[in-house]
């Protein structure tokens, strides 16, 4: 089993079911799901390449299951919140496109909060059935592979990506704060 089950601090509740694929080919397919709003796809799928840490991944999903069980969500529903999260402003729809999956995404991760009535292992098989990518862990070293700095720079107007990831989850932090 490669998908990883992390339950954040003080969110007990909420567990979180997370899969890193890699070399990911049908990204227009996974995409498309989640612009017809098919609920067998409630996941969070970001584009790994503008992804600097798990720590930053798992600070995204804190403040989105936060922001849902204080009510003060600004997107439908607590995944595409976490895209949402991951920005450094509230241009929401920018937030997809810098964060989300995309025609062009060749590394994704994949993030189910809860699982409602399906278990971890039904949230595994349902991905590896839909997502065609290879299964990479979910580890900062991986994220570093598939980092694309450019798009990172761009997108947080950075000089470096060295040392930035305090910036960037700073930014995230003061955002709509």
């Amino acid at each position: 089993m490669i998908m990883e089950t992390i339950t954040l601090p003080h969110l007990h509740q909420h567990s979180l079911h997370a899969i890193l694929f890699q070399n990911l080919s049908n990204a227009s397919f996974l995409r498309q799901q989640l612009l017809e709003g098919n609920t067998d796809f409630e996941y969070a799928f970001l584009d790994a390449s503008v992804l600097f840490s798990r720590s930053q991944v798992l600070a995204a999903c804190f403040r989105a299951i936060n922001d849902q069980l204080q009510r003060r969500m600004k997107s439908k529903n607590v995944h595409s919140e976490i895209v949402f999260s991951l920005s450094p402003n509230n241009n929401i729809s920018e937030s997809f496109r810098r964060f989300g999956v995309s025609e062009t995404t060749k590394d994704l991760l994949a993030i189910k909060v809860g699982g409602g009535e399906l278990g971890p292992t039904q949230v595994e098989q349902h991905l590896r059935q839909h997502v065609e990518g290879t299964p990479v862990p979910f580890t900062d070293d991986k994220l570093a592979e598939m980092r694309d700095e450019a798009r990172l720079r761009k997108v947080y107007k950075l000089d470096s990506v060295d040392d930035a990831e305090a910036y960037v989850l700073g930014s995230m932090a003061l955002k709509g704060s």
